[in-house]
């Protein structure tokens, strides 16, 4: 005779696999131990990427001193630029090519860490970005690659995603492999100190964008949720205090943290519609990714809402701030969640720059059927069609 056990009346576990490939270095002055980690990599001659911004602020020349004076030859590519495309990688591999590096550095913020994989796997495995479009297509091992984040955002230190966009159709390409990822992230909060306010306000907007999202997502798990939810915790309560004191070193090391924890639950879990809604807005709008995002996620979260599950996890969501833990019975939790949404939206300048978009009715159908074609919405907790994301565009960008 065969038993078999009651059904519990706690749902198990989602299921995960998880290995950590990037160590984590955090703390205020860890940038100075650069050199000390590139040797232990068995490197001596280094590309740093990064861009003129960083380049201008000191932090590639702080870089660069203390991987010479650890005896390292460095050569720099400061041309990395937002949103970066399949010709800026491959002018970048180039000058690698040229220099004969054996290891990389990116130092920057998302942009300059996505050109540094782009031409980590270009390098490495040959060919065209295109043909790495998707997950595990490089055949070949990767350089070892050092990623040092001056903002609080993308959590790209904590991926193993480069973000290029194909230049001939404007699709962002995401070309997943473990092999990019970075070997170590130095985590070091005063390097966040010189982004301009408003490049902090959009960047952070990112970083609360993606613990929302992979909270959600089909594919999350218990170990994303877990990281989905410390790092809204972190980046909820630490945004509004960088805004107001932005010289607040514990505010932007906590936004620094929530980040790149965000960033481990975006490998876990994926992201969803208001990612996939952001990207035509950037690629024909010229709209900055994180403001983007902050516009389309509220009626994302809405539309998204409207499904019991999914509710609950935004819900749960709202009690880890709400009470610092997530409660059993956290229905009522959800309008305090949404509400303290749109408050960071509103504090990050989002909400109020919609009108100077110059968004036209009439494309919306145009972004729509590219939205439904993104990657992201089909890890989306509800499924979008192009209808939807029409419906979606049309709420984020009514007047008022």
């Amino acid at each position: 005779m065969t038993h078999t056990k009651p059904p519990s009346e706690t749902p198990l576990p989602l299921a995960f696999d998880f290995q950590s490939r990037t160590r984590l270095i955090y703390g205020p002055g860890t940038i100075d131990r650069v050199g000390e980690l590139a040797l232990g990599l068995v490197s001596k001659k280094i590309l740093l990427v990064t861009d003129k911004g960083i380049v201008a602020a000191g932090h590639a020349g702080q870089v660069r001193k203390n991987l010479e004076a650890s005896g390292l030859q460095v050569v720099m590519f400061a041309d990395a630029r937002e949103n970066p495309t399949t010709s800026s990688v491959e002018t970048c591999v180039a000058v690698a090519r040229a220099a004969g590096i054996d290891a990389i550095i990116g130092l920057g913020g998302g942009s300059a860490m996505d050109t540094a994989k782009g031409c980590n796997f270009l390098l490495t495995n040959g060919g065209r970005m295109q043909d790495y479009w998707g997950v595990g297509k490089a055949r070949c091992p990767m350089l070892p690659f050092i990623a040092i984040p001056t903002t609080a955002g993308t959590g790209s230190e904590c991926q193993s995603a480069a973000l290029i966009i194909d230049e001939r159709n404007h699709q962002k390409m995401a070309c997943l492999d473990s092999k990019a990822a970075a070997r170590i992230a130095i985590l070091d909060p005063v390097l966040t100190l010189s982004q301009p306010p408003q490049i902090a306000a959009f960047t952070g907007m990112d970083a609360i964008a993606h613990a929302v999202e992979t909270a959600v997502t089909t594919k999350r798990n218990e170990l994303s949720v877990m990281f989905s939810r410390e790092a809204f915790r972190l980046c909820a309560t630490a945004f509004p205090q960088v805004m107001t004191e932005p010289t607040n070193l514990e505010a932007r090391g906590n936004m620094l943290l929530g980040a790149a924890l965000a960033g481990m639950a975006i490998e876990n879990s994926m992201l969803g519609a208001a990612h996939a809604a952001a990207n035509p807005l950037t690629a024909h709008y010229g709209v900055v990714h994180g403001k983007a995002v902050g516009l389309m996620l509220p009626a994302v979260v809405r539309f998204n809402a409207r499904d019991a599950e999914t509710r609950r996890s935004y819900s749960a969501l709202g009690s880890v701030i709400q009470n610092g833990e997530v409660l059993q019975d956290n229905e009522d939790n959800f309008d305090f969640f949404f509400s303290r949404l749109k408050a960071l939206t509103s504090i990050s300048g989002v909400s109020g720059a919609k009108e100077n978009c110059g968004i036209k009715a009439g494309d919306i159908p145009m972004m729509a059927e590219e939205a439904a074609r993104q990657w992201t919405t089909g890890f989306n907790p509800r499924p979008v069609s192009k209808s939807d994301f029409i419906g979606l565009y049309e709420e984020a960008f009514a007047p008022g």
